[in-house]
């Protein structure tokens, strides 16, 4: 029994690693330069793998920015060199939990997006995650594609995930991202009905793909010159994304982003109905 567990675990890990906003080959048209090394190669001058120890940078740090609390994607609006730290597909032991010490190594907190049967699977990582402060998010129970299904199926598959990333976590699941970004009108109506807001992404960091850690952070930071500000896409079931993300972060810091923690805020009940649930207490 216990073996089945470890190769079911492995083979969603492995169907989760396909997780992309679309379905294609490494970009081999973007040009890459060192951050910290040659490309490809670690400070030591051996050749970069994905499992290397991730590269410790020292503090204090000065890359917390603000706390920002919406009620709806309306509210998610971000200053020049604000930047929100999203992850997608976990949790997975070994992988999110060190993207979390990182991120407590430099003061600042992500908004993961759990996928359901990931969450069922680690819960005390799942609760570790949410302990820690950051925004928790549920992207589907099995990351299904979820305009493949008709409506009712696609809602079956967002309220089967929210409920078990809201069991594992222990909390509310305020916020939801569509697998692949695969959408539509109808189901981000009825996401939002359930108290979610959908994260969209500007800034997709490809860790995905089979390549360098150091051609993921430079992607990353090419993207940001141009736009500036935005929602940062990763995944933490990724080894790459572990291994890159400190020189990611020192990168955002030295060049003076700011990383914004995500709030929920449950919206106000509009005036008409709080004066109509008055008027019938009063009679």
């Amino acid at each position: 029994m216990h073996r089945f567990f470890v190769l079911s675990c492995i083979a969603l890990a492995a169907a989760l690693s396909a997780c992309s906003t679309t379905r294609q080959a490494p970009d081999t048209s973007i040009k890459t330069a060192s951050v910290v090394a040659p490309e490809g190669r670690t400070l030591s001058g051996k050749p970069a793998k994905d499992d290397d120890a991730t590269p410790l940078f020292v503090g204090p740090h000065h890359l917390s920015g603000r706390t920002l609390e919406i009620s709806s994607l309306a509210d998610l609006k971000l200053n020049d060199k604000e930047v929100i730290l999203s992850f997608d597909d976990g949790p997975i032991p070994g992988r999110t939990d060190k993207v979390l010490a990182i991120l407590d190594q430099f003061g600042v907190k992500g908004a993961f997006m759990m996928v359901g049967e990931m969450a069922e699977m680690h819960p005390a990582l799942a609760r570790k995650v949410a302990m820690e402060g950051n925004a928790i998010g549920s992207h589907t129970y099995d990351h299904a594609n979820l305009t493949a299904l008709s409506f009712d199926a696609a809602m079956d598959e967002v309220v089967k995930g929210e409920l078990a990333v809201t069991k594992a976590t222990g909390t509310d699941v305020s916020f939801f991202r569509f697998p692949y970004l695969a959408e539509s009108h109808r189901l981000r109506a009825a996401i939002a009905m359930r108290d979610m807001v959908v994260m969209d992404v500007d800034i997709d960091s490809k860790d995905y793909f089979t390549t360098t850690p150091v051609s993921v952070t430079q992607r990353t930071m090419n993207l940001l010159h141009k736009r500036g500000r935005g929602i940062v896409l990763m995944h933490d079931i990724h080894k790459r994304t572990a291994t890159m993300l400190p020189t990611l972060l020192s990168k955002l810091e030295a060049e003076g982003y700011k990383v914004v923690t995500l709030k929920f805020k449950k919206p106000a009940a509009p005036s008409n109905l709080v004066a109509s649930a008055d008027l019938v207490m009063t009679r």
